[in-house]
């Protein structure tokens, strides 16, 4: 990325929950990308970036989560060709179901990491599911 190039600034978390078969995380469709990912968002002005996560995945998902272990931040061009940076949490669902799908997110799948990993579209996305704490 060019020196002095803004970054879109984005956060968004990885929930996890207990499953039948061993631990399962939360990814999304977006058909406007037609890519299966983590829910996230840019952050709005005067929002942390802890904001932004618990926000986005709120709206993405209509799960109310609480942050977990800080697993970093992913650098890479977006569609735009704009650098971007997202934070990432991992999250504790709610106990709420998720959402309806809608025209940003038209589908959720709660899976074993294994399977999020071949399912995800983007190598930084499958890098994070190594930084999941208690669950490598």
């Amino acid at each position: 990325m060019a020196a002095g190039e803004p970054e879109v600034v984005a956060a968004g978390g990885i929930l996890i929950r207990p499953g039948p078969a061993g631990p399962e995380v939360l990814v999304v469709h977006r058909p406007r990308y037609d890519d299966w990912s983590f829910p996230k968002g840019k952050q709005d002005p005067g929002e942390t970036p802890e904001q932004t996560a618990r926000r986005e995945v709120g709206e993405e998902t209509g799960i109310t989560a609480t942050l977990g272990p800080y697993l970093g931040v992913v650098r890479y061009r977006d569609h735009c060709d704009q650098p971007k940076v997202v934070h990432y949490w991992q999250m504790a669902p709610g106990p709420e179901p998720p959402v309806a799908p809608d025209d940003e997110v038209d589908r959720l799948l709660w899976c074993a990491p294994e399977a999020a990993a071949r399912l995800l579209t983007y190598p930084h996305d499958r890098a994070l599911l190594g930084r999941l704490e208690g669950h490598r």
